[in-house]
């Protein structure tokens, strides 16, 4: 559901006209739903009900996000400094932020450490090494678990593959042992937890289930070692409905899980990032100008790629709704596109819409990867954000300005 419907032709989010919202706050803008954020939230809750749930901030990073899920108990999936202070910022507590990611830095690694976060998710032997010594000159436990590469094809788009052994992420299963033992033997490292996560928008099951099994005989094998683990980090991953995909409901991943797992002692953590705020979010956009021609009609609107980049890098389809629905105008197959130069340059290809100049669109199932991935390319501001929460809206991100863009460069000084 994306919280979003028709009233006398009017498109609604929540009790809000989108044009209103497109008059007080100006175009492009992304909108989302509290309601929508809290409804998935709780759906992970109700379906891994003793698991602790990381939200993964590089889906939607801004701070009404986070604040909205950490008041809901809800701990974090982090990947960099800059999102650790973001979660701070918003009232996360440290010590259920895990901290994933292939390239920490000893400043990153010092923060952590510092703030007192629940785990770092090790993806190599060398980060090993910077986190125990980073922690040894801090004269503190740095607590670990390894993310292992079990080598599964999750049958995604081979950009967001994540689990394959050709990926850049994680610890090779094979060598995961090894690994072990070598953390185990740190005087700084305390081994706690594994960790796994094969790629994003998972449609099936099956690829889950199956790197979930391989991780079994290692927890078996660290057992038998003596080197005994407080939990099992599930990764997240699990898809959404762009436009005819079938993703089964949680409790289906959450059953296929528990089969596998049993009753282990150890807790499970779950890391979803797209599915808690995917389907909460739109980028409503307005129409600058019709360019109709063959073999293809242009919708040219002021929402590029440099906002929503998930068509131009992806060729990801979203829905593309008109926030006023037309009775007077036959529907057009356009192709709806952004003012940057690129051909690339696209937001929906060949979509049957009744469209006026100066019309507003809202573009569905942005809230993940959509604001988080968004540039300044061809010197444009990032658009504003706005959060919806019941009969109200709210700025939770101003506009940027065009002054804004290179307010930290000096020119040329000779």
């Amino acid at each position: 559901m994306m919280f979003a419907e028709y009233k006398n032709d009017s498109l609604y989010i929540e009790k809000v006209a989108f044009a209103d919202i497109a008059r007080q706050f100006g175009t492009p803008c992304y909108v989302y739903s509290r309601a929508a954020l809290l409804e998935s939230a709780r759906e992970f809750m109700e379906a891994f009900p003793d698991a602790l749930l990381c939200y993964a901030v590089k889906a939607n990073g801004n701070l009404a996000v986070l604040e909205t899920f950490a008041k809901l108990g809800c701990g974090f999936d982090i990947v960099s400094g800059g999102e650790l202070a973001r979660v701070i910022a918003a009232g996360g507590t440290p010590s259920k932020i895990v901290y994933s990611g292939v390239g920490k830095t000893a400043e990153e690694i010092e923060c952590a450490l510092n703030a007192g976060i629940l785990c770092f998710n090790v993806e190599s032997f060398s980060e090993l090494d910077l986190i125990a010594a980073v922690a040894e000159k801090l004269k503190l436990m740095a607590p670990v678990s390894f993310r292992v590469n079990p080598d599964v094809d999750p049958k995604t788009h081979p950009y967001i593959s994540t689990g394959l052994k050709e990926n850049k992420f994680g610890i090779p299963i094979e060598a995961c042992l090894d690994a072990y033992r070598r953390a185990a033997a740190l005087p700084y490292i305390r081994v706690i937890g594994i960790d796994m996560h094969i790629g994003s928008q998972l449609t099936a099951i099956a690829p889950f289930a199956d790197a979930v099994q391989k991780l079994l005989p290692v927890i078996d094998a660290l057992n038998r070692e003596g080197i005994s683990l407080h939990h099992i980090d599930l990764g997240g991953g699990i898809g959404v409905t762009y436009r005819d995909e079938t993703v089964p409901p949680l409790k289906e991943w959450a059953a296929a899980a528990q089969r596998i797992l049993g009753n282990r002692a150890e807790r499970l953590i779950v890391e979803p990032g797209r599915r808690m705020v995917a389907r909460a979010g739109f980028l409503l956009s307005r129409v600058i100008h019709l360019k109709p021609g063959s073999p293809h009609q242009f919708a040219i609107v002021d929402a590029a790629m440099n906002d929503l980049m998930r068509p131009a890098l992806y060729e990801a389809w979203h829905p593309v709704l008109p926030v006023v629905q037309h009775h007077d105008v036959p529907k057009t197959h356009w192709n709806i596109v952004g003012p940057v130069c690129e051909t690339a340059d696209f937001l929906a290809k060949d979509r049957a819409l009744s469209l006026k100049q100066n019309d507003w669109i809202a573009v569905g199932v942005a809230g993940a990867y959509g604001s988080s991935m968004s540039s300044n390319y061809n010197a444009r501001p990032r658009a504003a954000e706005v959060m919806v929460d019941g009969d109200r809206a709210y700025l939770i991100r101003k506009r940027e300005t065009i002054e804004s863009l290179f307010a930290n460069e000096t020119g040329l000084i000779l």
